[in-house]
């Protein structure tokens, strides 16, 4: 059942893979980005994360694998503080995907060796299977793949660090329609295996479809019941992050 999560980020106590506790964050202009921002990421769920524009959840999930420190509050993964961790161990455990992909030069092939160096040809073309392309994309050369192409090798690429969360930030917004749906299934397939994903859209139709909880952001902040009731019934939302 969809937990809509407003006030009370954190649902029947169940532990938390990934906790934001009281999180904050102030940009180099000194502008507060986020405040005191709390929710926790279970595991084998899909947990998108929504609001309105500028309203800090592309910085809550740049948060979450330590592309960004927080000023205050802590960010915990399994219980330890990502400050203590490694960034190269947790960016394995927790991996990101893009808005818009990023993909290296060179084929595909080199690409999902960039993730994993010791894959086989057999685990590279099951892992490209698993997003919905052939092994005969392996010699492809990367940068010329078409958006949603390329959008899929980079999830097949996070993929291949076998990590327990997913961020994904509006992983479909310049995809077609027929794309789209492709990755939201995806997403639902990975949580079902046991992964917690995050994922955050500007789309409440896909909001819906896709999520087990929705937490929303307003001005940085969790939003209260009564702001995400109101967030929610929106018939067009506001686009952007």
């Amino acid at each position: 059942m969809l937990a809509i999560m407003g006030l009370d980020p954190r649902a029947n106590h169940e532990p938390a893979l990934l906790d934001f506790d009281t999180v904050s964050f102030v940009g180099l202009d000194g502008a507060t980005i986020l405040e005191g921002v709390t929710l926790g990421i279970l595991e084998g769920q899909v947990s998108v994360v929504a609001g309105p524009s500028g309203a800090g959840k592309s910085t809550l999930l740049r948060l979450g694998n330590r592309l960004e420190v927080p000023t205050a509050g802590a960010v915990r993964f399994r219980g330890e503080d990502l400050g203590l961790s490694d960034p190269r161990v947790l960016r394995r455990n927790v991996g990101m995907v893009f808005q818009k992909p990023i993909p290296f030069a060179g084929t595909v092939r080199s690409n999902l060796k960039v993730a994993d160096p010791v894959a086989n040809e057999s685990e590279l073309g099951n892992v490209l299977q698993r997003v919905g392309l052939d092994s005969s994309f392996l010699d492809r050369v990367a940068d010329v793949l078409s958006g949603g192409e390329a959008q899929r090798m980079c999830i097949a690429r996070t993929l291949l660090t076998k990590p327990a969360v997913i961020l994904m930030d509006e992983p479909t917004s310049a995809l077609d329609p027929k794309n789209r749906l492709g990755i939201e299934a995806l997403a639902r397939e990975l949580a079902n295996e046991g992964i917690g994903v995050v994922w955050v859209t500007h789309d409440l139709d896909q909001a819906h479809r896709i999520a087990d909880r929705i937490h929303v952001l307003v001005d940085g902040r969790n939003a209260t019941a009564s702001e995400t009731s109101l967030y929610l019934a929106q018939d067009t939302p506001e686009v952007g992050t």
